[in-house]
């Protein structure tokens, strides 16, 4: 039995028409992907992408990456918990060792996360060799499988890829929030021929389109698909939100009944809304929003 036969995952997860006057009224028809439906514990891309590495890692511990809202390290965890093998999660900041965990670290502390806190000076050079061997001895892991931030590696593109392939033939464009780039990598590499993946970052700096790439030539010897990134609803970057996000996605969820999550979703959705109104999309299309959270 692997471990996606054991995670039970709803797969392929449900393609939910939503009408909204603000497509409507230009034409434009708006699907929601729900892989926020896919597994309570492992929701979205966090399933799609953490399963491949689970079976890579074939029960060794995992120690992998995230900071301290992480909802990649909660997922770790609860697959940790949900399988029986190990989890350690390295947190960027040190400062929060010995203060009170948050609702989401507490999460992974109760599913047998071990948390260690490194300085952000260290967590930025964190995949450097010295300073990974570093991380791992002092864990006591030293025959850990490491699993990257956000969990963007090359298995986790191609399990990504799956999403592009349940997807072909049902839309015209597939939008998709953007942390580390793994899943529009293997999104874009899944869909058909006239189709295109849209990326939103929820990050600013304008690095995510050579990271992307990078990650599609590591699983597929170079770049697949048609996508592109708007970098426009970052809202300030990581885990930064406004009241008129707030506002936007409180709206959304009155008019749709689905909830929105704000870190990620509600800046795609936001976005779409915008460049609707702005006819970045073409009178006729279909636009797909992922739900990866």
């Amino acid at each position: 039995m692997t471990s996606a036969d054991i995670l039970t995952p709803r797969l392929p997860s449900p393609l939910q028409e939503v009408r909204d006057d603000r497509f409507a009224r230009h034409g434009v028809r708006l699907l929601l992907k729900r892989d926020d439906l896919i597994h309570p514990d492992l929701i979205g891309n966090k399933w799609r992408k953490l399963v491949p590495n689970i079976e890579a890692a074939a029960g060794r511990p995992v120690l992998t990456f995230g900071g301290a809202y992480s909802n990649h390290l909660r997922a770790t965890a609860a697959a940790g918990r949900l399988l029986g093998f190990p989890t350690v999660g390295v947190v960027r900041g040190e400062e929060l060792a010995g203060l009170p965990l948050n609702p989401s670290l507490a999460r992974c502390a109760a599913d047998g996360m071990r948390l260690r806190f490194i300085d952000r000076s260290t967590y930025r050079r964190k995949a450097e060799p010295e300073v990974l061997d570093a991380l791992l001895r002092a864990a006591g892991a030293e025959d850990a499988y490491v699993v990257p931030e956000g969990g963007s590696n090359a298995a986790a593109v191609r399990g990504c890829r799956a999403l592009g392939e349940e997807l072909r033939g049902r839309a015209d464009v597939v939008a998709l929030a953007c942390g580390t780039g793994g899943t529009l990598a293997g999104t874009a590499a899944g869909l058909g021929p006239g189709q295109r993946a849209l990326g939103v970052p929820v990050l600013k700096g304008g690095f995510l389109g050579r990271e992307i790439g990078r990650l599609q030539d590591e699983a597929f010897g170079g770049r697949r698909g048609d996508w592109s990134l708007d970098e426009r609803f970052h809202f300030g970057g990581y885990g930064r939100t406004t009241p008129e996000l707030h506002a936007f996605a409180e709206d959304f969820e009155e008019r749709h009944g689905v909830g929105v999550e704000r870190l990620y979703v509600a800046k795609l959705l936001y976005g779409l809304v915008e460049s609707a109104g702005e006819g970045v999309f073409r009178r006729g299309q279909t636009v797909v929003a992922v739900m990866t959270a």
